[in-house]
């Protein structure tokens, strides 16, 4: 049986998600749904992607009794209210990232998923990838030897889209694009927490985060670094160092297609979309899609690649980085 889904929000990304969705078998999944603020929008959409239900607000999505579950694509500053709004709806939900705009939220909106006995996934796309996929077994075969050092870059221009400058809609680059980086790092390091953070930035004059680097400490004397940026473009490149050997992404690390172990590349290809996207390799989406399904599958709440402890991790680090910046949301003050 098909893997009824439900969009939440008719923007860029929903739409990528559903171009996406299409790449899988339509057994497998099926879009059933769709909710946008206002309902034209939502018609709209459902119009293009051939969606049978339109809904002109989010509670109609979260009573829809035909839906297994639920994709985030609203900004983030709204994700707290609308995880909360399906999950208390008993809503299985599929969010992007980052899950939420601090360490406090993203445990708010754990504890309601635990609460309410569904499942919930924070949406970072990058972890399903087969590129990502073989980082893992190369690490835990013990492949590279011991990881000892690792670096990842994430930088575009992005200064013309509101949403990553203005601190309203949660703009700053460390959770638009840092959060790439440092998932990567903590891929690598099995989830475990650093000792030590250090981070440095420069700040637009709207009080977000431009470019921030950050130094990270692991037990056993083992390092990372990362650079993200929302005003230059970087070589969007990641790297693990191991006692035996070396493995590079070689470009666009937060949506991989291409490996190379110890100098020699394999390419990993995302399927080809039926309609135009949004977002480079967007159609990568299909494997954290997959993810969701074989985890309802099986009954799970969660899921071992993207944990629930790994997103709270993933905040936990990102509070003390903004900290450390000096960049605060209205959402930090409660």
């Amino acid at each position: 049986m098909a893997t009824r889904w439900g969009i939440c929000g008719a923007g860029k990304i929903s739409h990528d998600f559903t171009v996406a969705l299409k790449t899988l078998p339509a057994e497998h999944h099926e879009v059933v749904a769709v909710a946008a603020r206002k309902l034209e929008d939502a018609q709209e959409f459902a119009k293009k992607h051939s969606i049978p239900r339109a809904y002109g607000g989010y509670e109609e999505l979260a009573r829809d009794p035909d839906i297994d579950v639920v994709y985030i694509g609203v900004i983030h500053p709204y994700h707290l209210k609308t995880c909360l709004l399906f999950t208390n709806a008993k809503k299985n939900v599929l969010c992007e990232k980052p899950l939420a705009m601090n360490s406090r939220e993203v445990q708010e909106i754990l504890a309601s998923a635990k609460r309410n006995d569904v499942f919930l996934m924070e949406a970072i796309w990058t972890r399903f990838f087969p590129v990502s996929v073989e980082i893992r077994r190369l690490l835990a075969q013990g492949e590279l030897g011991e990881a000892k050092m690792v670096r990842s870059e994430f930088g575009l221009p992005l200064a013309h889209v509101p949403r990553t400058v203005q601190k309203e809609l949660g703009g700053g680059a460390v959770l638009d694009v840092g959060v790439y980086c440092l998932q990567f790092i903590l891929m690598v390091y099995n989830g475990e927490k650093p000792e030590c953070v250090q981070a440095t930035g420069i700040c637009r004059e709207t009080g977000v985060d431009e470019t921030v680097v950050v130094t990270l400490k692991f037990s056993k004397n083992r390092m990372a670094v990362f650079t993200c940026s929302s005003g230059i473009k970087l070589p969007n490149d990641a790297i693990v160092v191991g006692t035996k050997g070396t493995i590079q992404v070689p470009d666009h690390m937060w949506c991989p297609t291409s490996l190379v172990v110890n100098g020699k590349e394999t390419q990993y290809p995302v399927p080809e979309p039926y309609l135009p996207l949004n977002f480079l390799n967007s159609t990568g989406m299909r494997y954290e899609a997959e993810e969701v399904r074989q985890s309802l599958l099986k009954g799970l709440k969660e899921s071992s690649v993207m944990s629930h402890a790994d997103s709270l991790l993933l905040a936990e680090v990102e509070d003390e980085i903004r900290r450390q910046v000096g960049v605060s949301y209205s959402q930090d003050c409660h």
